[in-house]
């Protein structure tokens, strides 16, 4: 449909009829041939002069063709405008980012897969995770490894088919050997800092007890409750264990207490996979549509119009004024008069 960003400047119309109505004719003075005895030539031919001016006349053509300039002029500053249909976009409204332990412990094959069979930790986690975001496709996904260091491998995108690849390759120990969980949480939510979505969530899996943090786990979780990120931790492997491979279940328990998360132990591939589909289910999907209709603009079409038809005229009129002063100035034939022979 064709709409008028500024409608109102079609009271405009009326200007011409209020400007002739109100305003005096225009008048020009011209110079004239100055003769003595004005008076007594008029008055020889029986010619009394007139005051005041000659005002033109239109003709039949100005009094049609003006009008619709005008009218075209209006239109052409009302900016009419064709709208399009509209077109809608869908936007994430939550951020969420995945923090996975890939130390050397994630290597240890003790995790029983779906069979029951002896895997590798990390081989179930990158297919329950893999799973986890291909089921997540309205929100902004971002990926995290941490050993030594943590490491970003995605920014938040919703390239999810690009974040499941990176989980696929995973590899325990490209990260180093040991665990730095504290510092895994204080990267994410320098990630989240640069986030404008309503909903913030981390979710963090983890094998070990941190050992190579610089920030104790539990102030980054207190950071993260300030910054307002909710963040799930998930704790997998052996907690009967000693030294850096047993798996600090009580800080994992603080760590979502405190941030307003909820804390999952996953014994298995079976029990990994409950806990992921719990957090998609505590976690629901919501997406914000975004819908715009396009406007093309169209005032070029009667401003050009009304250019076209004043242009028009002029030359016309000046064709019609060269023709008519070429016919005046041709001389009239003349005709003799033949004398019969004597």
């Amino acid at each position: 449909m064709i709409v008028f960003a500024y409608p109102w400047l079609f009271t405009l119309l009326p200007l011409p009829l209020l400007v002739w109505w109100r305003l005096p004719p225009y008048r020009e003075r011209s110079a004239s041939v100055r003769l003595p005895f004005f008076e007594e030539v008029a008055d020889a031919v029986g010619l009394k002069p007139a005051t005041g001016a000659h005002v033109p006349r239109r003709n039949l053509v100005q009094r049609v063709l003006a009008p619709i300039a005008w009218a075209l002029v209006v239109t052409a500053l009302a900016r009419p405008q064709f709208l399009e249909p509209p077109l809608y976009k869908k936007e994430p409204v939550r951020d969420l980012l995945v923090a996975l332990d890939l130390s050397q412990s994630m290597d240890t094959r003790d995790f029983r897969d779906t069979a029951g069979a002896l895997d590798t930790r990390v081989h179930a986690v990158r297919q329950v995770v893999g799973d986890f975001v291909a089921h997540r496709p309205g929100d902004r996904i971002g990926l995290i490894v941490f050993g030594d260091a943590p490491y970003p491998l995605a920014p938040f995108t919703l390239d999810h088919a690009l974040v499941a690849t990176l989980i696929a390759d995973m590899v325990p120990g490209m990260a180093g050997a040991s665990t730095s969980l504290g510092d895994a949480i204080g990267l994410g939510i320098k990630l989240f800092d640069h986030s404008h979505a309503a909903e913030k969530v981390m979710i963090v899996l983890t094998d070990g007890n941190d050992t190579a943090s610089r920030m104790p786990p539990a102030q980054a979780a207190e950071i993260a409750r300030t910054r307002g990120v909710v963040v799930h931790t998930v704790g997998i492997g052996d907690p009967a264990a000693t030294g850096e491979a047993k798996v600090d279940l009580d800080m994992l328990k603080r760590i979502a207490s405190s941030t307003g998360g909820r804390y999952f132990f996953g014994a298995d591939q079976n029990a990994l996979a409950a806990i992921y589909a719990t957090l998609d289910r505590v976690t629901p999907h919501q997406e914000k549509t975004l819908s715009w209709r396009p406007r093309r603009e169209l005032f070029m079409w009667p401003l050009g119009v009304a250019v076209l038809i004043v242009l028009g005229y002029q030359l016309a009129m000046a064709a019609y004024a060269r023709w008519t002063l070429r016919g005046a100035r041709q001389p009239t034939p003349r005709t003799t008069r033949q004398e019969p022979a004597a």
